[in-house]
C-alpha cells in the first residue's frame, strides 16, 4: 500500500545533533586523553622522586609502582576500546537497522515490517513500532473502504437527484397542467366547491415541485460543491439582490450593508446564503416596510456577518428549532415556504467552516431578528 510520505523529523539541537557513533569516538578520545594524562602524572611523579635521591630500595618500589600504574591505565584503555567495539556491534548496528526500516515506512511503504532481533530492549521497541504501523495500515484500509463506499453512495445520490429533478417532477407537471385544463374546459359546469378542489390539486402539485427542488439544493451542499476560491462577499450579495430585485421592489424593502470583505468559499452557495436570509427578512415583515442590514466585523481569524431586520422576530425558545429541516413556526397559508431555507443556510455555513445562529437579542413583538454567521478570513489578510 502506498501512502504519502511523512515530513522529515525535526532536527535535534545541541549535543543531540551528534550521531551515536560519534559519541563512541568522543568517548574513545576521552579515554586516550585520560591514559595520556595518567602516564604524564606517573612520569612527573617519577621525575620528582629522582630529584629527591631516594634510597635504592625506595627507588625500586617507585619504579614498580609506576610500571603498575601504567599497566593499569593501559588495561583500562584496552577495556574501554573493547567495550566500545562490543557496544557498537551489539547496539549501534541494530539501531542502524531499525532506523533504516523506520525511514522506509516514513517514506510511504507502510507494508514494510519492522523487526530487530537484539538487544532485547530494541527488539521490544521495534515490536511496538511495528504494532503501531500495523494499526495505521488497518485504519487506513478502513478509511479507504469507507471513502469508496462514500463515493458509491454519492453516485447513488446523484442518480436519485437526476430522477427527482426529472422523472418525479414530470408527473407533477402533468397533474397541474391537466387539472388546469380541466378547469378551463369545464369551468362553467363546475360549482364553487369543485373549483376549490381543483385549486387544492394544482397548489399541492406546485408545492411538491418546490419542495423537491429545495431538497435537491439541500442534498447538494457538501456533495456537489463546485470549487472554493477567494472571492468578494460583496459581489455575492449583489448577485443575491439581483435575484430578489422583484421581491424587494414589490415589498418596498430597503437593504443596506457594510463594506464586505473577501472570503474563501463557493460563490453560488454564498449567494444562496445571502438570498435566503434576505428573502426571509422580507417575508416575515411587520406592518412597516422591511429594512434589512448586512453587517460584518473581524473576530480573529473569522469574519462575523450579520443580517438584521425589523420584522416580526423570533422568540428565543425557537432559536434552535428554526434551523431544523421542515420546521415551521407559522401556518403555510400565512407565510408560504417549505421549511428548508434556514436549514440550508446553516448547512452552507458549516460546509465553509463557520457557524450560523440567531442572535440572543432577537425576539418577537416587532423587534426584528438578527442572524449571525462566521466565515474564515481569506488567506493573506
Amino acid at each position: 500500500m502506498s501512502i504519502h510520505p511523512l515530513p522529515p523529523p525535526k532536527a535535534p539541537t545541541g549535543l543531540g545533533r551528534l550521531p551515536v557513533a560519534r559519541w563512541f569516538v568522543v568517548i574513545g578520545a576521552l579515554a586516550a586523553v585520560t591514559f595520556a594524562a595518567g602516564v604524564a602524572i606517573v612520569m612527573t611523579m617519577s621525575t620528582r622522586a629522582e630529584a629527591l635521591n631516594p634510597r635504592p630500595e625506595v627507588a625500586a618500589q617507585l619504579d614498580r609502582l609506576n610500571v603498575a600504574l601504567i599497566v593499569v591505565f593501559a588495561l583500562l584503555l584496552a577495556l574501554g576500546v573493547t567495550l566500545a567495539s562490543v557496544v557498537r556491534y551489539a547496539v549501534l548496528k541494530p539501531i542502524d537497522q531499525l532506523t533504516a526500516q523506520v525511514r522506509t515506512v516514513a517514506g510511504g511503504d507502510f507494508d514494510h515490517d519492522l523487526h530487530v532481533d537484539r538487544p532485547a530492549e530494541l527488539a521490544e521497541l521495534s515490536s511496538h513500532i511495528d504494532s503501531m504501523r500495523a494499526r495505521i495500515v488497518t485504519a487506513w484500509r478502513v478509511a479507504t473502504d469507507q471513502a469508496e463506499e462514500l463515493r458509491r453512495s454519492n453516485g447513488e445520490l446523484e442518480q436519485f437527484a437526476y430522477v427527482a429533478s426529472h422523472d418525479l417532477q414530470e408527473p407533477l407537471r402533468k397533474v397541474a397542467s391537466f387539472t388546469q385544463m380541466l378547469e378551463q374546459r369545464y369551468g362553467p359546469q363546475l360549482d364553487e366547491r369543485a373549483r376549490q378542489y381543483i385549486h387544492f390539486a394544482v397548489d399541492g402539485a406546485k408545492r411538491m415541485q418546490l419542495l423537491i427542488n429545495d431538497l435537491l439544493d439541500f442534498s447538494r451542499v457538501g456533495r456537489v460543491t463546485g470549487e472554493k476560491s477567494e472571492l468578494d462577499s460583496g459581489a455575492t450579495l449583489d448577485a443575491a439582490l439581483d435575484n430578489l430585485s422583484a421581491t424587494i421592489e414589490d415589498s418596498g424593502a430597503t437593504v443596506t450593508r457594510d463594506e464586505l470583505p473577501r472570503v474563501h468559499g463557493n460563490e453560488l452557495q454564498l449567494t444562496q446564503l445571502f438570498q435566503n436570509l434576505i428573502e426571509n427578512a422580507v417575508k416575515f415583515r411587520s406592518e412597516e416596510p422591511p429594512r434589512v442590514h448586512i453587517g460584518v466585523r473581524r473576530d480573529g481569524d473569522l469574519w462575523e456577518f450579520s443580517c438584521a431586520d425589523n420584522g416580526i422576530g423570533v422568540e428565543p425558545k425557537y432559536a434552535d428549532r428554526i434551523f431544523l429541516i421542515f420546521q415551521r413556526l407559522h401556518p403555510r397559508d400565512v407565510y408560504p415556504g417549505t421549511g428548508i431555507g434556514l436549514a440550508l443556510c446553516r448547512k452552507i455555513v458549516e460546509y465553509h467552516g463557520g457557524q450560523l445562529w440567531l442572535d440572543g437579542d432577537s425576539g418577537s413583538g416587532g423587534h426584528g431578528a438578527t442572524f449571525r454567521w462566521t466565515l474564515p478570513v481569506a488567506g493573506g489578510e
